[in-house]
């Protein structure tokens, strides 16, 4: 039986989050330079919008780039910068083809002005395509997302804009990058690492993990089918008992 065949189409995650990590762990193991790392990970990017947009999820985020990798040396900085250009370039018609619209969550006024040009470009472009939102995390880092929502809210009450008494959790939800996304189902990182790294912070309060030792350029259709699969055994109580569930 292909693991396809045990994926219940009614039960996907909604919003799947990936923190694609191990790229360069992967390059160094087969003695080569960080960048070939990154460059094979593009390979495993296409691979996993293609067969979640093939098997229906609708949201895809993908934390490609955090605030603290600014601080990575500038050389690696560069090469990912690049990366990230000449990927939106190639990946447009993939996009168009699999009815994918581009979405972007982060600081990008950080990025290079050729960057931020490029990744614009293929977010007009994507803009009216239905089939799955892929949400590119970029310059990304999730206690800024709330310090600047926290910033903007205070603001519109001391303006009046706002009630105090009003604030809930939705006029927070409205102030982040992710207003437009629900809530993340599934958190899958791979390489072997346990942390969330400043990765959707408020937008991850009930959302699965799953965490795999295989390193990014590695991670192929079958890797996400298992993640799926385990997903789909969970049982997501959200503060009930399985009594109350049932």
């Amino acid at each position: 039986m292909n693991l396809t065949d045990k994926i219940n189409k009614d039960n996907l995650p909604k919003h799947l989050a990936i923190i694609m990590d191990g790229n360069g762990r992967w390059a160094k193991q087969k003695g080569l330079m960080r960048a070939f790392g990154h460059e094979n990970g593009t390979k495993s990017v296409r691979i996993t919008v293609e067969t979640c947009a093939k098997l229906g999820i609708e949201n895809l985020t993908l934390y490609a780039f955090s605030t603290e990798n600014w601080n990575r040396p500038k050389l690696e900085v560069d090469t990912l910068m690049r990366l990230l250009i000449s990927s939106l370039k190639k990946e447009l018609d993939t996009l168009q083809k699999n009815n994918i619209r581009l979405n972007c969550i982060g600081n990008i006024t950080m990025l290079p002005d050729s960057a931020k040009k490029e990744l614009l470009a293929v977010m007009e472009k994507t803009k009216n395509n239905t089939r799955m939102t892929l949400t590119l995390a970029l310059s990304y880092g999730s206690r800024e997302e709330l310090l600047n929502a926290v910033k903007t809210i205070c603001d519109k009450v001391k303006n009046n804009i706002i009630s105090i008494d009003a604030l809930d959790e939705s006029i927070i939800n409205q102030h982040l990058y992710t207003h437009n996304l629900p809530d993340v189902d599934l958190v899958i990182r791979t390489s072997g690492e346990h942390r969330i790294s400043n990765f959707l912070l408020w937008q991850i309060a009930y959302a699965e993990f799953y965490f795999t030792d295989v390193l990014w350029p590695d991670f192929k259709e079958d890797d996400l089918y298992e993640a799926i699969i385990s997903y789909q055994k969970r049982e997501r109580r959200f503060g009930k008992t399985s009594e109350q569930i049932k």
